[in-house]
This record gives C-alpha cells, structure tokens and sequence, in this order.
C-alpha cells in the first residue's frame, strides 16, 4: 500500500501540475478581482525559469524588451516542472533518455538610468533536482542528481523608444515602437560531474548578444528578437575529451495582449538553429533544428506583488532536449518611488 500511494503521488506531480496551474490561475482570477482597484502601471520582470540539463536549450520570454521605471528591484522565487528526452545523433553514447527536472529558481533584478535610456540588470540562480534513465553503450542507466545550475547574468538596454523614467513619470508612457539589446553570461559554476552524461551544469561559458523590436497597437504587442549564443570549450567533458560547441542562433516571436488592470497573455514561438558539436576533434551530424510554443499568463496581486504562469513544448525538435515545461512565478518590486 505505501509504494502504490508513492506511485500514486509521482503520477499526480508529473501529469496533474498543468491541470493544478490552470486552477490555481483561475482561482486567482477570481480572488483578486476586488483586490485590483486600479491598473498597475509597472510592468513585471520577465524571467525563464528553466536550464536545460546537459544538452542547452533556449529560453521563450516574451516581454524581454520593456520600459521599465527607474531604480525598482525585483525579487523572484519561482518553480518549473518539465518531463521529456534528449534528441542525439547516431554516434552518440547517451539514447532515449527520459529525464524529469523539478527547478527552483531564485532572481534579482534592478531597473537603470543608461545615459537617459531605460536599462536593467539581472541575475538569475536556479537549483534542480533531476531523475531519469537512459541507454549508455546499450545498457540502461539511472540518473538522480540535485545542485545549483549555471547561473545567469545579463545586462540589456532600450535604446530607441524607452527613455529612463521616474515612477510618477511612467504612468504616462505609453509604448510604441521600442528596440533594445542585451546580453547574457553564463557561468560555469553548476554541478558538473566529468564521468556522466547528463549534468545540471555545463562546465563552459556561454555570451548570447542579443536585440529585440516590440510594437504596441493599443493593448496588443507584437515583439521579434534574436541572439547568438557563443560557447567556450568543455576541456574536461566525459571520457576526459574535449567538446566544442558551434555558435545557436535563437528567434523569439511574441504576441502579448493587455487584459486590463495589470493582467496579460502571451503566446510564444522560438526557433533555434546551429550548435553543432564535435567531441574530441571528431564533429557530430547534431545540427540543431529546434522549434517550441508557449503560453504566458501575468496576474498582479496589488502594487508590490504580481504572479505569472507559464508553460511550453517542443514542437520539432532535431537535436538537443525536446521537453515539455510548466511552471509558477512570484515576484516582488520595490524602491524607485513605489
């Protein structure tokens, strides 16, 4: 009876949590209708909260490039659920794997002045635990490990249609056409164990440059953005060789809409292309052709407290982790006049 009521509990957390998040999100709906009096004129700090174990994939986040008040501070604490496999080569030592990736993620970030432009600094730091199996040298191996992810550092500037405001000044922007720009380091300070596959960590350094374009019409926003993640070396990858990583070329389409009193939706496509690895000066047939859809849900408490739902799926995926996401958010701002 205790192991049926175990499998029970796994099956209710691995399948029940898109159903529980939809509950939750209309339940809050209806709490805080009376709660929000009137419209909450910061906009919410978009962050991922998803590292992709061994194999690296890309973050969907839409409203990246927005104007934000100058001085505020964001404190995140969230936690994101995903279930799926990784898309390998031939030639490849690790096969049909099936991995299960339970992430918390704690984030700061702090909105700037950049020479009267709106700017913003971030840093992200998401601990895992993972679970799963896969075939190594045709045997069937288990894999259970927990520890700190890479974690995440990026700068970004608007700099054409966001310029640096005040609290009391922002609640008369409106956006229009705004085009900004980041870029994103990776550190490699995650767990990382040299005599297996899949890791939490990547044991290299990544740098994703990054530009984006967001048009508002009313309360709908159309954004486009695109970046190039550039790897460093893994000199110490397993079997003691090296593994080199060519340059991802990420594409970000959103369509988010305003639904009144601080409350929006998106829906998201990404497409990825490129990474192609060579292990120990051999180059692998891995070429990424990798595309996912999401759906992202923003819900305000009151002024200080907001709280997103977000969700994705891989929809073709050639090399790299096809995995399916859902996940929960909350987030608190303060300072600049709030």
């Amino acid at each position: 009876m205790r192991r049926k009521l175990v499998v029970l509990d796994l099956n209710w957390h691995r399948r029940g949590w898109y159903f529980f998040c939809v509950a939750i999100a209309r339940s809050i709906l209806r709490t805080c209708r009376d709660v929000i009096e009137c419209p909450v004129t910061v906009p919410a700090a978009t962050v991922l909260l998803f590292m992709a174990a061994q194999a690296h994939a890309t973050d969907i986040e839409p409203r990246a490039y927005v104007n934000t008040p100058v001085g505020v501070n964001f404190l995140l604490v969230g936690y994101a659920y995903s279930n799926g496999g990784l898309s390998t080569s031939g030639s490849a030592p690790l096969k049909d794997a099936h991995l299960n990736v339970d992430t918390e993620v704690l984030a700061y970030a702090h909105s700037l002045d950049v020479w009267g432009k709106s700017g913003k600094f971030d840093v992200i730091l998401p601990y895992s635990e993972l679970s799963g199996n896969a075939l190594v040298a045709g045997q069937r191996r288990v894999r259970n490990v927990s520890g700190f992810n890479d974690p995440l550092f990026r700068f970004s500037v608007n700099f054409y249609g966001a310029p640096a405001l005040s609290v009391q000044e922002f609640a008369n922007y409106r956006q229009d056409l705004l085009i900004g720009a980041s870029i994103q380091v990776s550190a490699p300070l995650g767990q990382y164990d040299k005599d297996k596959l899949v890791n939490l960590g990547n044991n290299r350094w990544f740098v994703k440059p990054d530009i984006g374009i967001s048009k508002a019409w009313g309360p709908l926003t159309l954004e486009l953005s695109t970046g190039l993640y550039v790897f460093t070396k893994n000199d110490d990858y397993y079997g003691g060789t090296t593994l080199s990583q060519d340059p991802i070329s990420s594409t970000q389409v959103h369509a988010s809409y305003s639904l009144g009193r601080g409350v929006w939706a998106a829906l998201s496509w990404t497409y990825d292309y490129g990474g192609r690895t060579t292990i120990g000066g051999v180059p692998n047939e891995d070429v990424q052709h990798n595309s996912r859809l999401g759906a992202t849900l923003a819900l305000p408490v009151n002024r200080n407290n907001s709280i997103k739902f977000f969700a994705n799926r891989g929809v073709h995926t050639t090399a790299g982790t096809s995995y399916d996401l859902v996940g929960i958010l909350w987030q608190y701002r303060w300072g600049g006049g709030l």
